[in-house]
């Protein structure tokens, strides 16, 4: 069995991955600012760590790794003369800053046996969409997709590097839209399938991208968006 970091992993999509991972029979390393439900769950050691103020020790990170999942995201939807130059400071350290420190603080404990070590990182469909009042957060992640291309092309053949890019996933940070149940069928009515995603949609691909079946998989940029991202009917 392998050993894995979860940053973000205590609720969410952090938590499905954990989920997953846990009932494999693997050892979950969670770094997080609150526990959640981790406690139910088998193999999982937590850590409270705040990515934009906390370093990742040498004492937090287990000593060998086999796969890392960066979960942290923001979701400041503003127009853009509305956003100051602050947020953008304060998103782009979460989503990027936090997933460099947390990376460069785990390289020297990749490994690399049968199969390459494997990152996920999250970006949004926004990127790729050009969607209203999504300036920040699009930014922030349009520079996670260009170091998920970057590090996958420098780290291979040891690590593996890809990244997924959901569509509106009903998780606690998007409870906002999700409060009404009318306008939330609306919402998911404009997607080509009809519907929202849930967390399974999304941690299912980021469990499967972390294991060794997807092991001649790397530098992808990969929708879970209801087909947003490519169709249009």
């Amino acid at each position: 069995m392998g050993h894995f970091v979860v940053v973000g992993g205590s609720k969410g999509i952090g938590f499905g991955i954990v989920e997953r991972l846990a009932r494999d029979g693997h050892s979950v390393t969670v770094l997080s600012r609150t526990v959640g439900s981790l406690g139910s769950l088998q193999n999982v050691t937590h850590h409270s760590f705040d990515v934009t103020k906390d370093e990742a020790t040498a004492n937090i990170l287990p000593t060998s790794i086999d796969g890392l999942a960066y979960c942290p995201g923001s979701i400041n939807l503003r127009s853009f003369r509305s956003l100051k130059p602050d947020i953008f400071r304060e998103d782009f350290e979460l989503n990027v800053m936090g997933a460099i420190r947390i990376l460069q603080a785990a390289l020297p404990r990749f490994v690399n046996e049968a199969t390459p070590a494997s990152v996920v990182l999250f970006s949004t469909v926004a990127v790729g969409q050009g969607m209203f009042a999504h300036a920040s957060i699009a930014a922030s992640k349009g520079a996670i997709e260009g170091l998920t291309r970057t590090l996958a092309a420098e780290l291979a053949p040891k690590v593996r590097v890809n990244c997924i890019a959901p569509a509106l996933t009903d998780t606690a940070m998007t409870e906002k839209f999700f409060s009404d149940p009318e306008k939330a069928k609306a919402i998911g009515e404009k997607y080509p399938l009809g519907r929202t995603g849930i967390v399974d949609d999304v941690a299912s691909l980021a469990h499967f991208l972390l294991g060794p079946s997807s092991s001649w998989i790397t530098g992808q940029i990969m929708g879970v968006d209801g087909g947003m991202s490519s169709v249009r009917k």
